[in-house]
């Protein structure tokens, strides 16, 4: 073969002639140096096909570094695109030894898409979702060792988090195996145990990297100014000893520091109660160090149901009476026995054996406490499911919402349909899509990663089984028409599959997307083919199978499908240039008859299906709002994710007058994929929220939306105002419930979900159950508020801070310790700290962790009190049981 060499010119003080020839390669990649002697050193560099060989080397030599430059948009962004909003990155590629090979491309994750880049020697596109491909031009002239080279390019918004970049750069030629370069595979950090993306510069600059806009007044959270934050904490610890988490309605203590000895167990009388409705609670306690012994403390449970002719109590109630001689537990059901059993649990001190005595009665505020969780996106463990089932039990929570199907994958093994986890739960790297999908959100090329996988149906009703002896109601969702690009593809290979056994009802039959459609269009995660075709019966059929073959795999499990999440997301511009859909709008009988009403006409269609199979509608705000109410069921839940300091309280509240169960999500409070604190060293997405930390969850009051522009900000930090004069809730509306949302874009272990996760599903506890004293009730008359009005007075917010402390103090010094018996891994808040008179004085926001500093370098010590001390200090928290470290940060002098 022929090989054209690049000759480089080294020192710029000479003129050195560059001339271009063709060398004979007998079977060998060595080639000889011309002889060019002009009195300076030249540098050769021949470039060749690349082999797989090549492919290695470069996979395992090339150092990757993403730096983003600033988010100040200049002229070079595309003032039509997103507000004329967007950053520049600087894209590094060093290469370790030389790499003298071409015709190779890197497929790399990008959120945001690419609007337009600079580089002498590569080329970059967007290809579909968040995956692009960097080429490289006919100028590129290979690496020397060594050697740097640079691409900068433009995406739209924004990128204000380290967290934003996505790991596992793929680099890949024609006919050859595709490799992950090597300095872009993340890392499990040691002492955190969080995952670490290598190939980040960190953010150091406030204005340029930590800023969305000249507007934008967040504040880089400091040291010093936690310090502050945390230092109103005042701790009682006779409150602490008496703390249920989440608090009861009603609790009543004879006298105030009386306990009872446990050391010898509990001697439990289940009475009239079954023992599998009470045995997961049991077994927590027994995990707590209070075991059932036949000589322990008499423990008596009983359910009494009341007459028909008397009121009749909310589901899950309960009596706990904690006393010398006995502890009593009456429930008006079953689930209420076993809520008094997990307040039993709240009252346990890890390591001591007594409890405080009182009396609790005790009723939920909502009759749904739901918590989502992305296993789509990002897969995640039937272990850690069974976990969190755990956990929300403790916290009576009752609603698990599992979020199986999405663009990225799915994860629910359907039977007649194998196709959907053969190809749907794989992500690796395969063109034609007919073995994995491609890898979107930095999935890498290993189908055994755990970001890919599935739930069979034996995981699946493990984890429905378990729900079910914690009282938990398992709620489904397998998003479409929109957020459907993996089962679209999926049966687009079945019917490849069918096609060539030649077999075309077969290929047809559950086909989601019609081929002769040609519309472009982008999703809001920028997909161009991600959207289940609303005119083909076959789409239909595909929904049918499914929830059929759903409804059964609950039914086998003992936990009847009685609810089903459709997700109701759709795509705007979808379909438009579909014949099939051109075809069904000009001749039809569901009084269609235009292109932007085929997707409410899904939803209801859909919805209609269910109500076939007696199952329940759900589904997500935005979508369901256009529906037609009359073409809906009686019952109908509606997840409301408008944030509100857009206004959101409008579309929540029209939702509720449709008389349709409304569960809040709002994301300003409610979606831990967030950040728990400002700084780019937080992990997380920030479209809503900069900063959705415990005490934040804690502060919400979800019957009373527009209140909150008294005292939180908009994204930016900015003060808002909200007018629900426009759009009140009709006298005595109430919403249902509240659920927490983890979505999993960027979440890729276990480990990282139970750090976004916790403690912030405490707080969505304590909300979801106990209707707090300082809340503000619903003005039904609709009013404005803002900064300057004053509905939530000073006296409220000194109770509700108040009762942050207790709250702050008992997770602290009662919870994080049997979350640790419990191995979930809780996310470290960072140290508070200030040097004042050469003395370090530090604080926590959690107190009862371990607060632990550093010296110019030195060992790490364990903070007890203020201390002096001279030179560069950094602090971190420690885990109670030591096993874990938190984030380090720098004590400003």
């Amino acid at each position: 073969m022929h090989i054209k060499t690049h000759i480089k010119r080294i020192n710029t003080k000479a003129l050195v002639l560059a001339v271009a020839f063709s060398i004979t390669l007998l079977g060998c990649n060595k080639y000889p140096e011309p002889a060019v002697d002009t009195g300076e050193k030249i540098k050769l560099q021949a470039i060749f096909p690349v082999t797989q060989k090549d492919l290695d080397n470069i996979a395992k030599n090339l150092d990757v570094n993403y730096r983003v430059v600033t988010n100040i948009p200049s002229d070079k962004c595309d003032s039509k695109v997103a507000d004329g909003a967007c950053f520049e990155v600087e894209l590094t590629f060093t290469a370790q030894k030389a790499l003298a090979a071409k015709d190779w491309s890197i497929y790399f994750s990008q959120i945001a898409p690419i609007q337009s880049f600079e580089s002498d020697e590569f080329s970059v596109k967007h290809i579909n979702g968040d995956l692009h491909q960097i080429s490289l031009k006919d100028s590129f002239t290979g690496f020397d060792e060594g050697e740097e080279k640079t691409l900068n390019f433009r995406a739209m918004f924004w990128s204000l988090a380290e967290s934003d970049v996505m790991p596992n750069y793929i680099i890949t030629a024609p006919g050859l195996d595709a490799r992950v370069i090597e300095s872009t595979v993340p890392y499990i950090d040691k002492e955190t145990g969080l995952e670490v993306v290598p190939h980040v510069e960190a953010f150091t600059d406030v204005d340029t990297q930590f800023k969305r806009s000249a507007e934008d007044n967040t504040q880089w959270l400091t040291s010093a100014a936690l310090y502050k934050r945390n230092a109103v904490l005042v701790e009682n610890k006779m409150a602490i000893a008496q703390a249920i988490i989440p608090t009861p309605k009603s609790v009543v203590i004879d006298e105030y520091d009386r306990f009872v000895n446990i050391d010898k167990g509990l001697a439990v009388s289940l009475g009239n109660v079954k023992s599998a409705d009470v045995e997961a609670a049991l077994n927590h306690l027994s995990s707590l160090g209070v075991t059932q012994n036949n000589t322990g403390l008499p423990l008596r449970l009983s359910i009494v149901k009341p007459l028909p002719t008397e009121a009749q109590p909310v589901a899950g109630s309960y009596t706990l009476t904690i006393a010398d001689k006995a502890i009593s537990i009456v429930g008006v059901d079953a689930n209420g026995v076993f809520n008094g059993l997990q307040s039993l649990a709240s009252l346990v001190t890890v390591g001591t054996n007594k409890l405080p005595m009182m009396t609790v009665d005790d009723e939920p505020h909502y009759a749904f406490r739901g918590m989502l969780v992305d296993v789509a996106r990002n897969f995640h463990s039937k272990e850690f499911i069974l976990s969190l089932l755990d956990q929300m039990a403790a916290y009576k929570l009752n609603k698990l919402h599992l979020h199986l199907g999405e663009d990225e994958a799915w994860r629910l093994e359907i039977p007649t349909l194998p196709e959907l986890t053969d190809v749907g739960a794989q992500r690796c790297f395969d063109m034609s899509e007919t073995e994995c999908l491609m890898p979107q959100l930095g999935a890498g090329i290993d189908t055994s990663s755990v970001v890919n996988g599935y739930y069979t149906v034996s995981d699946y009703q493990e984890i429905l089984r378990a729900a079910s002896a914690r009282h938990i109601q398992v709620i489904p969702s397998l998003d479409m028409p929109g957020h459907s690009r993996a089962s679209i593809k999926a049966m687009t290979a079945r019917y490849k599959k069918y096609q060539a056994l030649e077999e075309e009802a077969k290929a047809k039959q559950f086909l989601l997307e019609d081929f002769d459609d040609k519309t472009e269009y982008s999703s809001v995660q920028f997909y161009n083919d991600n959207t289940i075709n609303a005119c083909l019966e076959s789409s239909y059929a595909f929904v049918v199978e499914v929830m059929t073959q759903v409804k059964r795999i609950h039914a086998d499990a003992g936990q009847p499908l009685t609810r089903y999440h459709i997700g109701a997301d759709e795509t705007a511009g979808a379909w438009l240039d579909s014949p099939a859909c051109k075809a069904f709008v000009a001749d039809n009988d569901q009084g269609v008859t235009k292109m932007s009403e085929l997707g409410a006409y899904f939803i209801e269609r859909v919805a209609g299906i269910l109500s076939d199979l007696d199952i329940e509608t759900a589904g997500w705000s935005d979508g369901m709002a256009h529906t037609r109410v009359e073409n809906m069921p009686d019952v109908v839940q509606a997840n409301a994710w408008d944030t509100l300091f857009y206004g959101g309280h409008d579309k929540v509240h029209m939702l509720a007058n449709r008389d349709w169960q409304v569960v809040i999500s709002s994301p300003d409070v409610l979606y831990f994929d967030f950040p728990h604190e400002a700084d780019p060293k937080e992990h997380g997405f920030y479209w809503a929220s900069r900063h959705i930390n415990t005490e934040k969850v804690f502060q919400f009051m979800p019957d009373n939306l527009p209140i909150h522009a008294e005292f939180w900000l908009d994204r930016q930090d900015n003060a808002y105002v909200t007018d629900d004069t426009k759009t009140p809730l009709a006298l005595g509306q109430k919403f249902v419930g509240i659920q927490g949302q983890l979505w999993s874009e960027n979440v890729r272990t276990d480990d990282m979900v139970e750090h976004k996760v916790y403690p912030r599903l405490l707080a969505l506890a304590e909300r979801a159950w106990h209707l707090a004293d300082w809340a503000v009730p619903y003005n039904y008359k609709g009013a404005k508020y803002s900064q300057d009005t004053e509905v939530f007075s000073k006296a409220l917010e000194d109770e509700r801070d108040s009762k942050w402390s207790l709250f702050a103090h008992t997770l602290g010094q009662k919870e994080f310790p049997k979350l640790e018996i419990a191995q979930v891994d809780y996310r470290l808040p960072t140290v508070g700290a200030v040097i004042k008179a050469g003395k370090l004085h530090a604080n926590i926001a959690f107190p009862g962790l371990i607060i632990e500093y550093q010296v110019n370098n030195g060992e790490w010590l364990t903070y007890v009190e203020p201390i002096k001390i001279s030179g560069q200090v950094k602090v971190r928290s420690r885990s109670t049981d030591k096993l874990r470290a938190g984030r380090i940060t720098a004590v400003t002098q």
